[in-house]
């Protein structure tokens, strides 16, 4: 039996173009994803993960539509999400929906919490209109808020309330997908674990199937099924969560999870952590070979004039590195 997919990304770029630099300046753009593939299995949650920079919010932001795609294509179910305009796009739009990052930034302070969960059943037309209001109040009693909470405006909330209500809003449409754009990065850790196993529970309720992006490899770990590692605009592995953090394949992963702080003194202290020197490259003009060649302590020549592939390895676990043998020996584990 083959897995449902319900969403499948092929090749996907985008490249924001930059101003030029007098009348007769050459064109330049900013490679912000440069070539990303993904297929999202329905009911499961695909995380994409990677440092400030690396692409994964505008992935996500290009999968909804909200940034223009410079090449690629992006289904949904049935839709052909990249080739949607106008009314067409308009109505595909309730079948995808986003859970945004800042629960402060993201309400409107001039409406009430009810209105603003409503507002998505409104203006897609789902439903009926008799019902909207009963609808409203579920979604309250789903997100662990009152229903007479729904009179109250954003400010009388506190920051994991109002993602709750986020939360509600995105659910309003009954979306097929939901995209979580580091829906608890802002939120105190413990408002963060009730924020989470909330997201976990509505999976379970509701069938849903997340596409979750962020940059806390705890949380990442948690709660998604499949991981794809991101680094200046291209995935350079993807795997099952098991796999990708007990046996993570390219130097660039193996230096994330290395990083994550500890309070045990024996893993804080290990002698085999990585610590990365210098900056990424410029994505407006990225290097040939492989993007993290001039930070990876085990580069050689042949990473800095070719692109290393994303190639499966075992068990659908894929990696974008030369380095990596044929048989999941990395570089960092080589004799």
């Amino acid at each position: 039996m083959t897995e449902d997919i319900l969403l499948s990304v092929e090749n996907l770029k985008v490249h924001f173009a930059m101003k030029r630099r007098g009348l007769t300046g050459p064109k330049s753009f900013v490679h912000a994803v440069d070539g990303v593939n993904l297929k999202i299995t329905k009911g499961k949650t695909f995380g994409i993960v990677g440092e400030s920079g690396s692409g994964k919010t505008t992935t996500a932001l290009a999968v909804m539509r909200l940034v223009p795609i410079t090449s690629g294509t992006i289904t949904l179910g049935d839709f052909r999400l990249d080739q949607l305009q106008g009314e067409e796009l308009r109505r595909a739009r309730r079948h995808m929906q986003i859970i945004f990052q800042d629960p402060y930034s993201s309400l409107n302070p001039r409406v009430r919490a009810g209105a603003i969960v409503r507002e998505p059943m409104d203006l897609m037309d789902v439903g009926e209109t008799s019902e909207r209001e009963d609808r409203v109040a579920e979604l309250f009693r789903q997100v662990g808020l009152r229903p007479e909470q729904q009179a109250l405006f954003p400010h009388q909330f506190s920051g994991g309330q109002r993602q709750r209500i986020g939360v509600a809003r995105a659910l309003a449409s009954q979306p097929d997908l939901v995209v979580c754009d580091e829906p608890v990065s802002a939120l105190d850790v413990a408002i963060q674990a009730q924020i989470i196993n909330l997201l976990r529970k509505l999976q379970d309720d509701l069938g849903l199937t997340y596409l979750f992006i962020s940059h806390d490899l705890g949380v990442v770990q948690y709660i998604c099924d499949e991981i794809a590692v991101m680094y200046l605009g291209k995935v350079v592995e993807q795997g099952d969560r098991i796999s990708l953090f007990t046996e993570p394949l390219h130097p660039y992963t193996w230096a994330l999870l290395s990083a994550v702080p500890s309070a045990d003194p024996a893993l804080r202290d290990q002698k085999n952590r990585i610590r990365l020197q210098g900056d990424p490259p410029n994505p407006i003009d990225p290097p040939p070979g492989c993007r993290f060649a001039s930070r990876c302590p085990f580069s050689q020549d042949l990473c800095t004039r070719e692109t290393p592939p994303l190639r499966p390895i075992k068990d659908g676990h894929l990696v974008a590195c030369h380095l990596v043998s044929d048989d999941g020996v990395p570089p960092q584990h080589a004799d």
